[in-house]
């Protein structure tokens, strides 16, 4: 019977096989097309391209490691030739812009998209042994941008439609003090704000409706209501009532992050064993002994997990509340107004800002359920 290890191992060993085949397929056929002078195309091989040398021969090492078990060194290796055999292929003339693709250059991409695979596994397979969980995503994420860089360019996709991520890093280089301005506007104020706020207030509400259950036929409506309510309904509202500043977007995020809370909340102070709670009633122990020393803990990774939630749908809020009416600065004023310029690297600059400010959220709510909360079922089985 064949363990997931097992197939795991095979189906590398696969992906290594069809990559070393195309990788000799692609030093075979035309890598570039050149255009002369009269306007004949001329091919160009492997021979007339030094960079796709090195590439090719760090691809065949990279699939040749991939063929058999490597220790942790050879899984090293075998991601930096994979590495190497990607910044080669990167510098041809097809990847720069600057002349045709052929047939042997597509070949090499394919064989990259290999190496990816091969090289995702063997980070993996090295957080097994390390403990870290971040270079598989790690390595995941650089290859989506290598490939969107390499194929965007490659296939003369219009900036205007998506531009490559090498524009969108100019775009945030060049325009660091804008950005970091619009940061500040929805992130620091908006954003931690309406979240801290929200959150805070779902919180205390469902203890209230847990400390008094007659309150859950009257309040739990009325919060169900307000998670109903479209977004972009409430913004132009929020804007007329607290202005076209912070305040309102703040209000907007209050409003979106309320009810997660309130119900993973209300589900966590639920989850406390029978037991336990018995345990407490025969210590004689009164509602808020029980609360602070059993119930609490056992819903705390249910509040980090609304927590993790609400980081999101706050940095979506904001953006979103943007739209509809905001001061001369916001990462939701910038990706507006920018679109309508059609100025895409700095919208995307813009996203991307949004996206790594998310991500580090959940990041850090993630690091922080496992420091406070280490000695919890859930968590321990990660």
């Amino acid at each position: 019977m064949s363990t997931p290890t097992t197939t795991n191992r095979q189906a590398g060993q696969i992906t290594a096989l069809v990559a070393l085949a195309l990788w000799a397929m692609a030093a075979l056929q035309p890598l570039v097309w050149q255009e002369a002078a009269d306007g004949t195309r001329l091919p160009q091989y492997l021979i007339d391209l030094p960079p796709a040398w090195l590439a090719v021969l760090a691809g065949l090492a990279a699939a040749g490691l991939g063929l058999r078990p490597t220790a942790r060194r050879g899984s090293w290796a075998g991601i930096a030739l994979s590495s190497l055999a990607a910044l080669g292929w990167l510098q041809l003339p097809p990847a720069q812009a600057s002349a045709g693709a052929g047939a042997g250059f597509w070949l090499g991409v394919l064989a990259l998209g290999g190496l990816a695979l091969l090289s995702v596994q063997r980070g993996a397979a090295l957080e097994g042994r390390r403990g870290d969980q971040a270079l598989a995503p790690l390595l995941f994420g650089l290859w989506v941008i290598y490939a969107w860089q390499l194929l965007v360019v490659a296939l003369e996709v219009p900036r205007v439609l998506l531009p490559p991520p090498a524009l969108v890093l100019e775009a945030l280089r060049s325009h660091a003090a804008l950005l970091g301005g619009d940061f500040v506007q929805t992130v620091l104020k908006a954003v931690l704000l309406g979240w801290a706020g929200g959150s805070a207030l779902g919180f205390a509400v469902a203890v209230a409706i847990d400390r008094q259950p007659f309150l859950q036929r009257g309040l739990l409506p009325i919060a169900s209501l307000t998670s109903t309510i479209p977004l972009v309904g409430v913004a132009p509202i929020a804007v007329m009532w607290f202005g076209f500043e912070w305040p309102s977007k703040a209000a907007v995020v209050v409003l979106m992050t309320f009810f997660p809370m309130l119900v993973s909340t209300l589900a966590g102070l639920k989850s406390a064993g029978r037991l336990e709670r018995e345990l407490m009633y025969s210590y004689a122990a009164g509602y808020g002994r029980t609360l602070w020393s059993l119930r609490l803990p056992a819903a705390f990774p249910f509040v980090v997990g609304a927590l993790k939630v609400n980081a999101t749908l706050a940095l979506i809020g904001a953006i979103v509340a943007e739209f509809f009416g905001s001061p001369t600065s916001g990462l939701g004023f910038r990706i507006s107004t920018e679109a309508a310029r059609m100025n895409m690297a700095l919208v995307w600059a813009a996203i991307a800002v949004a996206a790594l400010t998310g991500s580090l959220a959940y990041a850090l709510l993630v690091r922080l359920e496992r420091r406070v909360a280490f000695w919890h079922p859930s968590v321990r089985s990660r």
